[in-house]
């Protein structure tokens, strides 16, 4: 008698957060889909700061203020 209640239990739970996961990583897609470029850059720049110690803005900076020098 136990076994079956703590079975349709089992299932019950089971099968409701199975719907409630299903809504959230279809709303998640949505708020990815919305902001995958500005996420990959985040990571890029995190990656760029973690290994040079500055972030892509100061690379593209120093890159062209030395163009500019070498083109004086």
């Amino acid at each position: 008698m136990y076994t079956k209640i703590i079975g349709i239990m089992a299932i019950v739970i089971l099968t409701s957060s199975c719907t409630e996961f299903a809504m959230l990583s279809s709303g998640a897609t949505i708020a990815v889909s919305q902001s995958a470029y500005a996420k990959a850059y985040s990571g890029v720049d995190m990656l760029t700061i973690v290994s040079t110690e500055k972030d892509i803005k100061t690379h593209i900076y120093h890159s062209l203020k030395k163009e500019e020098d070498e083109s004086k």
